[in-house]
């Protein structure tokens, strides 16, 4: 059984993890999340996380996208998933780059498809919030916090990128109101 090594692969410019017996380059790359800021006039729709990390804290519905389907259609599976909402994308609202932690989040405006919402199984709560109401000191991620701000603020070049004091998603959860 072979082991693989962090070498620099002929005619690249970075280690990556290799087979020495063989040469096959095992790629490592940023996963991607999918969510939405689903709106109902002006309140949007968290949940409060069963599962770790963050267990506990509100977050909009997302996670990671799962092989074989769209980004559409995981934002879609994954409000399922988290609130048990029925949900009409109406496109995309923020990409965010968390290079810390290797990922590429794609962040939907989202409205009510169908009526009706509860606690799916990663869920201990879903409700939705008026601005005012939002729980800012218990936001999961600072991502969340963002799309949250991109939502309110809407964004000049039509999508959201990382804040500028953030530019690659390195700095943790910090501060109160955004």
């Amino acid at each position: 059984m072979s082991r693989f090594v962090r070498r620099i692969p002929e005619g690249d410019d970075r280690e990556r993890l290799m087979c020495p017996d063989c040469g096959h380059v095992a790629y490592e790359n940023p996963k991607v999340v999918v969510g939405s800021i689903v709106a109902d006039g002006d309140t949007v729709l968290l949940c409060r996380r069963a599962i770790e990390p963050r267990s506990g804290f509100w977050t909009i519905p997302a996670g990671y996208m799962e092989m074989g389907e769209t980004v559409e259609e995981g934002a879609r599976r994954e409000a399922w998933e988290e609130a048990r909402a029925r949900i009409a994308l109406e496109g995309v609202l923020a990409v965010y780059s968390i290079a810390r932690l290797g990922q590429v989040q794609v962040i939907f405006r989202a409205r009510f498809e169908q009526p009706g919402f509860e606690a799916g199984p990663e869920s201990l709560e879903v409700r939705p919030f008026a601005w005012d109401d939002i729980p800012w000191d218990n936001l999961a991620f600072p991502s969340v916090r963002w799309a949250l701000r991109a939502w309110r603020e809407g964004s000049p070049g039509g999508v959201a990128l990382n804040p500028p004091e953030d530019p690659r998603g390195t700095r943790p959860l910090a501060g109160t109101v955004p």
